[in-house]
């Protein structure tokens, strides 16, 4: 692979990553709610699932879920309902009231690291059109037979892009996280990432093959 590829990729995982979606709903009220470590693991959480995506798009695995109507179903529909789960969890705690620093768990959810790794990596790795994604993109830059040395040069752009762009945006909410102690604040988040969630996974649940 020569250098222009490897930035064309690059670039392409970028547009990817920045593009509005469940993993950026996701990382935005980890951090907006819970702070700078929990949105850093729900980030760490999306790259896993990435990487993962990435090594599946790579050895065909990915390929057979977007080409088999049942797999790709299942891991619609399973996505979809956790990101409505994810939803109705949020717009729950947007009908609590109260001051944020009051409640033990201001994100509505389980606000340890694990769970917010967890949230991270779920709504990635079941998501069937990131399988897509990387199915469409991934034999652009990896002929057959390219052997293991470009395969995982791509692994780590694709994970480092990925971390860079959503730990950033983690640190940079959790920065201005006082703004959100204020339970009118609060509330906002709430609502408005429980109904984004909400519909994201209904978008999911109808996207098709």
């Amino acid at each position: 692979m020569t250098s222009g590829q490897l930035l064309t990729f690059g670039g392409v995982v970028v547009l990817g990553a920045m593009s509005p979606g469940p993993d950026f709903a996701v990382v935005l009220r980890r951090s907006a709610l819970a702070g700078r470590a929990h949105g850093m693991a729900a980030a760490v959480g999306v790259t896993a699932g990435v990487f993962a995506w990435v090594i599946a798009a790579a050895t065909g695995v990915a390929a057979l879920v977007a080409a088999t109507p049942v797999a790709f179903t299942v891991i619609k529909l399973v996505g979809a309902g956790y990101l409505a789960y994810l939803g109705v969890n949020a717009l729950r705690s947007a009908g609590r009231s109260g001051d944020l620093r009051s409640q033990p768990d201001p994100a509505g959810v389980e606000t340890g690291l694990w769970g917010a790794f967890r949230d991270g990596l779920l709504c990635n790795a079941l998501n069937p059109k990131a399988a897509i994604f990387f199915v469409a993109l991934l034999p652009q830059f990896l002929p057959a037979g390219s052997g293991l040395v470009p395969l995982l040069t791509l692994s780590v752009i694709a994970v480092v892009i990925t971390a860079t762009w959503f730990l950033t945006v983690a640190n940079l909410v959790a920065a201005a996280r006082r703004v959100f102690f204020r339970p009118a604040t609060r509330r906002l988040i709430d609502g408005m990432s429980g109904v984004v969630l909400i519909g994201l996974g209904v978008r999911l649940a109808f996207t098709t093959r």
